[in-house]
């Protein structure tokens, strides 16, 4: 019986009729009027919330909106995540390459030379060759090879050409020093000048090394046609950067007597032929 009365007194309480009225401040004239029940305002709450929700959900999803919230994110923003890590992989290649690419220079500034396979890429040490461990005799093979070449080059005008055009300028005229030695691992020729003496390029090419080295102070390498780089060391100051283009005789640095491995102003010259040291004296006159 009590809990029927409960349930009449709390309907009655639902169901009880209120007057919201909108009147007029000054003149206390009724402008709106509402008859409302507790119900009606339960309900109208309710539906005023889902409504709130539903209409929030769509704006987020549907709209730009929602890549301002923690957690989403637009197919263009993903589409440039992955060209980033696209580059950002090629990027660590190629610097892997330039590193390697550098310390093979470094090692041949500084004369760490070792037997290795020649690679584009990079300066190639030397290789310790035993002369008397090889056999020179030409096969019958090499011989007819041979003959058939010399045929074939006498007639060829254009590259016959090509090759005696190819000379070698002198880098500076001076006295030599110190001679070339692969034994005693000195593949260079060291030519004394007086100092801010102009070096000169010893054929055309591209600089690829123009820095500061402990040992050797003031380095230059240039890279010429036919495999060859030239190396010139100790010099006071350098006038061409890495990637710059040289002509044959044009001026490149200025002899000094910089880096720990020099006794006096000199020139520490150095040819080196499809990765291996030549002596620059059999095709250049120093004096």
């Amino acid at each position: 019986m009590s809990n029927q009365k409960k349930e009449k007194k709390i309907a009655k309480k639902l169901l009880h009729k209120y007057r919201l009225v909108i009147l007029n401040e000054d003149t206390f004239e009724e402008r709106l009027s509402f008859k409302l029940t507790r119900l009606n305002v339960f309900v109208l709450l309710a539906i005023s919330s889902i409504f709130l929700v539903a209409a929030t959900t769509v704006l987020i999803a549907f709209t730009p909106l929602k890549e301002y919230i923690p957690g989403y994110s637009s197919t263009a923003l993903k589409k440039k995540a992955t060209i980033l890590n696209h580059k950002t992989d090629s990027l660590e290649k190629v610097i892997a390459v330039n590193e390697r690419y550098f310390s093979s220079i470094k090692k041949v500034l500084h004369g760490e030379l070792s037997s290795i396979d020649f690679n584009r890429d990079s300066i190639i040490e030397a290789a310790k060759l035993e002369v008397s461990e090889i056999n020179l005799s030409p096969t019958k093979e090499d011989s007819l090879l041979r003959e058939k070449v010399d045929k074939e080059d006498k007639y060829n005008l254009f590259e016959s050409a090509t090759k005696a055009n190819f000379v070698l300028f002198p880098p500076v005229n001076g006295t030599i020093t110190e001679t070339y030695n692969a034994k005693e691992k000195h593949y260079a020729v060291d030519i004394v000048v007086p100092k801010d003496t102009p070096i000169k390029a010893t054929a055309d090419g591209t600089v690829i090394f123009a820095d500061w080295t402990t040992g050797t102070g003031h380095v230059i390498l240039i890279e010429h046609s036919h495999g060859l780089i030239s190396v010139y060391k100790h010099n006071a100051s350098l006038t061409k950067a890495q990637g710059d283009l040289v002509k044959s005789g044009e001026v490149i640095a200025m002899s000094g007597n910089t880096g720990e491995l020099t006794t006096g102003p000199h020139l520490h010259f150095e040819l080196w032929s499809d990765g291996y040291p030549i002596n620059p004296t059999n095709f250049i006159d120093f004096e």
